[in-house]
């Protein structure tokens, strides 16, 4: 059980990075990137959100909205499944509120660094696909957590490392045409070759 929950742990980290593989969260991942330390505190944010809202999203979805979840109300042929994205979302949602409010409270200097991003990790699209990549897995309860911490540590190790490139970019001599978002898609493919080389190793 326990060799189950780190493979998917460390499948999620590597081989199915949510950033370098799914290309998810791709407008927070290329905007926040140009400082390591403002990435590293989106990091977080984003392994305690994930941590949170997919094995709370798994528990809804198995208990409530998966087709015959509802035989203990003797409504086992009711499927509320088309109702995952709004949980999901209000989920999320209230996930987030929750972590800005306690940032804006205990560490108002990252607060105001990350801004507005903080608060669109509610629409991040990694966010959300974690969780609907876990339903479309069907992962248990215990799958589940290792998935959202997995994919969560994934992406934020995918954005720090991407951070810390960028941050040496700048005193290097970059060709006129790679400039900018150029240049920093040329790296991110780059990394997801690396990350992608993994899958042996893992496997």
């Amino acid at each position: 059980m326990m060799s189950d929950f780190f493979d998917i742990l460390l499948r999620a980290v590597f081989v199915e990075n949510l950033a370098l593989v799914f290309l998810l969260g791709m407008c927070t991942y290329i905007a926040v990137s140009k400082n390591v330390e403002t990435a590293i505190g989106l990091g977080i944010a984003v392994i305690l959100v994930q941590t949170i809202t997919v094995p709370l999203n798994n528990l809804i979805y198995q208990q409530l909205l998966a087709p015959g979840a509802l035989d203990w109300l003797d409504m086992g042929s009711l499927d509320l499944s088309f109702m995952k994205f709004v949980v999901f979302i209000g989920v999320i949602a209230a996930s987030v509120q929750i972590l800005d409010m306690v940032m804006e409270r205990y560490t108002p200097v990252l607060h105001a660094t990350l801004g507005v991003y903080l608060p669109l990790l509610t629409v991040n699209c990694a966010i959300l696909g974690g969780s609907l990549l876990m339903v479309q897995r069907n992962y248990d309860l215990t799958q589940s957590v290792a998935y959202g911490i997995g994919s969560g540590i994934g992406w934020a190790l995918a954005i720090i490392i991407f951070a810390a490139i960028r941050e040496r970019l700048r005193y290097s001599n970059v060709p006129r045409g790679l400039e900018g978002l150029g240049l920093a898609f040329v790296v991110t493919g780059l990394l997801a070759f690396g990350f992608s080389g993994i899958n042996g190793v893992v496997s």
